[in-house]
């Protein structure tokens, strides 16, 4: 059977945020409606938040539809046998304008049994940082569940949290358990599994409009939390035109391309791939047909299409599964 595949763009999900600002707009050219846009979930099949493709002929559809009309030549080989017609990444750009939360994500076991939902893994990739800007990411040394209950009921967690200065193209990988929170002033991209389950632990005694604070998740995160010293950050040097692997993880790997010309794209059928464009912009030239693209653009490649070429000055993350 043939397949009208080729690559899909889709309508961004906006979702307003405590914490969020303008930057997805500033720096991306989203069209977003509210000044506290923390999140634009690029591509998602978290339920109620489907992405909708936004190009091409099958316009309209949503992707949970695509992957069960071509289950295995979208998703890949590898990725049906292991998922089913499950898409098992969600891909976000983030803008936090203040402090997220402390917080932390449970693992697949502990997903699965207290919500049916895959664990959360994720990767951060740093596209733009205000001076000054960090990340709170784990402890600075091993700790134990009483001391950081101890901590957290007197508003000292920051104490014994680790704050990690950051910069443009810094990446860093936050396995399940690692208690984190996004820095205010930072723009960034973010790949995780498909799971939108998050242990909010300290919101600094924020409240909304209404005088309400968020939920806290207190109990749940004691059984998660990994209290053990974690090493995030990824190091890799780019060089032009060519794949950096920047890490592989047991959920997905993604390289860096730094484009400036001309690079040549063959993979393989078993898995579907995902470029975000972190800058620049470029085109993608597949059989006789461009595609163009800019910095926020998300582009999904079925698996059965193994041959194109991408053209441009961009920098671009390649994930895959």
């Amino acid at each position: 059977m043939t397949t009208p595949l080729y690559p899909f763009t889709f309508e961004p999900i906006f979702k307003e945020r405590i914490w969020g600002g303008t930057k997805l707009h500033d720096y991306l050219n989203k069209p977003i409606s509210s000044e506290i846009t923390g999140e634009s979930w690029e591509l998602s099949t978290v339920p109620n938040d489907v992405s909708v493709i936004n190009n091409g002929i099958l316009k309209g559809k949503n992707l949970n539809e695509l992957i069960d009309q071509f289950p295995e030549e979208i998703l890949g080989k590898e990725v049906y046998s292991r998922f089913g017609k499950q898409f098992p990444l969600l891909f976000k750009y983030l803008d936090a304008r203040e402090d997220l939360s402390i917080q932390l994500h449970p693992n697949d076991e502990l997903a699965k049994a207290r919500h049916n939902s895959f664990g959360k893994t994720e990767m951060w990739y740093v596209m733009q940082a205000d001076k000054g800007a960090r990340l709170i990411i784990g402890f600075k040394e091993e700790t134990n569940q009483a001391d950081y209950l101890s901590h957290l009921n007197n508003k000292t967690l920051l104490n014994i949290l680790n704050e990690i200065p950051v910069k443009k193209g810094d990446v860093f990988l936050l396995e399940t358990g690692t208690v984190h929170a996004i820095g205010g002033g930072i723009l960034l991209a973010e790949i995780q599994q498909t799971s939108d389950i998050t242990y909010r632990v300290y919101d600094w005694d924020r409240v909304d409009s209404n005088g309400k604070g968020r939920e806290l998740h207190t109990d749940l995160a004691l059984e998660a939390i990994n209290f053990q010293i974690v090493s995030t950050k990824k190091e890799y040097s780019v060089i032009e035109n060519k794949k950096i692997s920047v890490l592989d993880c047991p959920y997905f790997k993604t390289n860096i391309i730094e484009l400036n010309g001309e690079i040549p794209i063959h993979k393989s059928k078993d898995a579907f791939t995902v470029l975000m464009c972190t800058d620049g912009n470029f085109e993608l030239c597949l059989n006789d047909e461009k595609y163009f693209y800019k910095a926020g653009n998300t582009v999904l490649i079925s698996a059965v299409l193994t041959s194109f070429l991408l053209k441009g000055k961009a920098t671009l993350l390649e994930i895959t599964v």
